[in-house]
């Protein structure tokens, strides 16, 4: 077993390495340039698009704004607290910098891949529309690549049940336990009540929730880390200083090891800005293709909000809470780290706040990803395998919450990241299509 694990995480490294993070943020750049920077100067139509999404009488399954919400349920998580502070504690204060470059262009990205989702997006055997990644492959580039499509939904499906179930059960049972001193096992069971009542209604049931929820635990999170930033205000200038010039240089060493600093803060700042907000990866469209709409460019424009509210907005604040606290570089790594910020600023109040936007962030991932492997299990066996994947997803999060996970989170993080590569071909050889889809939406509109 340790052999196993050694090599996986040699494979790790190489699915998450330069080239596939090169590729990632490289189609993001080709995307922005392709689509003349519209993502950045039509981010206030978007907003107006994704209010007005609230309800519509278009074909498809939920509102736009549902879509979006949906989306956001599964990449808002413990990548927008325990990454970021990863993030800031390996790569130093200038990954911040890399992680809002990366959700800039990542815009884009996020915006192609609600385009294609839409545009070649079908019904199916129930009278659904599904879609996603592996139908763009399918229905846009033809038969012949239906080859690739079916890799990307065999990644999902395993990936789905490791990062978006197991492993996020067992951060919901650890948070539980350290701050209420909660069983593992009773955490687990509970947890999986609460996803069974939510999961077996269908997309429907799952998109009502995560409207709700969403927005609610958001508002909660920007308050508390708003209140904490006024408190600090005269820290602010300083933090955000130091982002900037610990990006490209650090002062404080030199030659090589400078070099070195700054490359730590490219790699950990573009990684876990991806990881954050998985532009790219291919699951946000997944959820984008069930709204109601009729119009691709439409429920696009809602989708690259997205990758803003999520990095630029979520993982922003947290990275400024962490830095106004003075102990970024104190030793400590991930969610601890976050947790010790918020607490130093509101003692008696920060740790249960953090552990609380834990537990709800990883619960509402646990339904976002539920929908996004159904449908990734789907396109491989048909709709004959729905009610028995839901029933295994509910059984695998008391074992997630009660289990030892190194080698699961291990398997779907290298699943993670192979999804990506299927995906990211798929953008490049249809973004002719992305493009001319886009220029006469823009012409009309004119």
């Amino acid at each position: 077993m340790a052999q196993f694990e050694h090599w996986l995480g040699v494979v790790s490294g190489v699915v998450w390495g330069p080239v596939t993070l090169t590729l990632l943020l490289g189609t993001g750049i080709f995307l922005t340039l392709g689509l003349r920077f519209m993502p950045w100067w039509r981010l206030g139509v978007a907003f107006m698009l994704l209010w007005h999404g609230r309800s519509s009488e278009e074909e498809g399954e939920i509102t736009p704004f549902q879509a979006l919400m949906t989306a956001l349920s599964a990449t808002i998580g413990t990548g927008n607290i325990a990454g970021v502070a990863t993030a800031v504690a390996l790569g130093g204060p200038g990954a911040v910098l890399w992680m809002w470059l990366t959700a800039l262009f990542g815009m884009a990205t996020k915006y192609a891949e609600a385009v294609l989702a839409v545009r070649y997006r079908e019904r199916d055997a129930l009278g659904l529309y599904v879609g996603g990644p592996m139908y763009y492959i399918r229905n846009g580039l033809g038969r012949r690549w239906s080859w690739l499509g079916w890799m990307f939904a065999l990644f999902g499906t395993i990936a789905a049940f490791g990062i978006g179930n197991m492993v996020q059960a067992n951060s919901v049972a650890d948070a539980v336990e350290a701050v209420w001193s909660i069983p593992h096992e009773w955490t687990g069971g509970l947890l999986m009540v609460l996803t069974g009542a939510v999961i077996l209604g269908g997309i429907r049931r799952i998109a009502q929730v995560a409207s709700r929820l969403v927005p609610l635990m958001a508002l909660a999170y920007f308050s508390a880390a708003g209140f904490i930033l006024v408190l600090h205000w005269q820290a602010l200038p300083a933090a955000l200083g130091l982002i900037v010039d610990s990006a490209f240089d650090l002062p404080a060493v030199s030659g090589g090891m400078a070099g070195a600093a700054v490359w730590a803060a490219i790699r950990y700042g573009v990684a876990r800005g991806i990881f954050s907000n998985e532009a790219g990866l291919g699951s946000a469209p997944i959820a984008h293709a069930a709204a109601r709409t009729d119009d691709p460019m439409r429920q696009g424009m809602v989708a690259m909000l997205g990758t803003f509210i999520d990095t630029l907005v979520v993982c922003t604040l947290t990275a400024l809470v962490i830095l106004v606290s003075g102990l970024w570089d104190d030793g400590r790594n991930g969610a601890a780290l976050s947790t010790a910020a918020f607490e130093a600023s509101l003692p008696g109040f920060g740790a249960t706040i953090v552990s609380a936007g834990l537990v709800v962030f990883a619960f509402t991932t646990i339904l976002g990803w539920s929908y996004y492997g159904e449908r990734c299990a789907e396109f491989l066996f048909g709709v004959r395998v729905i009610l028995p994947y839901r029933l295994l997803w509910l059984v695998a999060i008391p074992l997630g919450a009660m289990g030892k996970l190194n080698t699961i989170w291990s398997v779907a993080d290298v699943m993670n990241g192979l999804m990506a590569l299927p995906n990211l071909i798929a953008l490049l050889l249809l973004s002719p299509v992305v493009f001319a889809l886009s220029k006469k939406n823009h012409q009309e509109a004119r």
